[in-house]
């Protein structure tokens, strides 16, 4: 079985951060969203995986990933160009995929407690496809699939306008070769998408070989930066805390708190967990930093207030107002001697300057 992830698309919801490149780069925890599925994939046992490439710096995602062998995998790069929807990513793939099933796993998504049992379920049993649903608030803006009462599928469809149930398409498909004909007969959607709801409901309609299961954990789309910080906020609740910094006396960790080796926390500062600082940063003095904050790494943070933040690395805050739910790329300057309780929420992209 082979894998395939997603690493195309523009990422307009998420600018400024993807003018300098893709958002499957955007760190989660101080990880790059993209290595969380590729994870998932080689904790399933799927170790050959293709990657498709977009038109957004795609060699941001080559010199990040390389062939595969620091994670254990052997990575294949596939070109696909203007994006054109996942279905036509998909179709990329196939002479890659040389008739095995695969996974295919939306480069901006994370899931916990991987795909394992449902790698399980598919390989074992005589279907073509099997789709991943979890409940979503607002069905219109995802693919939504209606099932009848012993869980079988009823309708397929993308972004309706009158949804017919609450279950979401996760970004995670369970796929064999017959999918490609189907790709290859479809016809671009109102977004001018070849999408794959569309495929999978004519796999469906033609095979009644497709089945749907609710994911065991939770699930985030990435798309948008708040969805980033609420996704930060969910890894970090279920990391434990270690201390490989060192933190002067005087300052004080309260909770699950992870410092990186060559960092300083200087006295009067403190740490609320969860929260992660990278490696070789200065905190402080007089910093006060999450909870449910990612620091990564090179970074100073010169007497501010920071909580349910991603700052990237390499960015210098030194800023007496509060920085909460924010998204600052690497390479930033902020600097302010205003002081105040009102915080600033903040999407910065890379290399941004912030002066108040």
């Amino acid at each position: 079985m082979k894998g395939l992830i997603l690493a195309g698309g523009n990422g307009t919801r998420l600018r400024p951060l993807t003018h300098t490149g893709p958002k499957q780069l955007i760190p989660i925890a101080n990880k790059p969203n993209i290595l969380y599925c590729l994870e998932d994939l080689r904790d399933a046992g799927i170790t050959d995986i293709g990657v498709i490439l977009g038109n957004n710096m795609p060699e941001k995602v080559r010199e990040l990933l390389k062939d595969g062998s620091d994670h254990g995998v052997r990575i294949t790069y596939i070109e696909q160009g203007d994006p054109k929807g996942i279905a036509h990513a998909v179709g990329c793939a196939e002479e890659f995929m040389a008739g095995e099933p695969f996974v295919v796993y939306l480069g901006d998504n994370i899931l916990q407690g991987g795909i394992r049992y449902m790698v399980d379920e598919f390989t074992a049993g005589d279907i073509e496809a099997l789709i991943a649903l979890t409940p979503v608030s607002d069905p219109t803006k995802f693919g939504i699939v209606e099932v009848d009462s012993d869980g079988g599928i009823v309708s397929l469809e993308e972004k309706p306008k009158r949804p017919r149930s609450n279950l979401a398409m996760v970004g995670i498909y369970f796929l064999r070769s017959s999918i490609f004909p189907i790709i290859r007969q479809l016809k671009p959607s109102w977004r001018n998408e070849l999408e794959i709801t569309d495929a999978i409901a004519m796999l469906h309609q033609s095979t009644g070989k497709v089945v749907a299961r609710q994911v065991k954990g939770w699930w985030k789309d990435t798309g948008r930066p708040e969805d980033i910080i609420q996704a930060n906020r969910m890894v970090l609740d279920e990391m434990r805390g270690k201390v490989e910094g060192t933190v002067e006396e005087g300052a004080r960790l309260e909770g699950e708190v992870t410092i990186g080796s060559g960092t300083i926390v200087r006295s009067g500062s403190v740490i609320s967990g969860p929260t992660i600082i990278g490696r070789n940063c200065i905190i402080g003095p007089g910093s006060r930093i999450g909870p449910y904050t990612s620091i990564g790494d090179e970074c100073q943070i010169d007497n501010g207030d920071v909580e349910a933040s991603i700052i990237m690395s390499r960015t210098t805050i030194s800023c007496g107002m509060r920085i909460v739910d924010s998204l600052i790329g690497s390479g930033c300057v902020i600097e302010s001697q205003k002081a105040g309780k009102e915080g600033l929420c903040l999407v910065l992209g890379e290399n941004s300057q912030m002066k108040a």
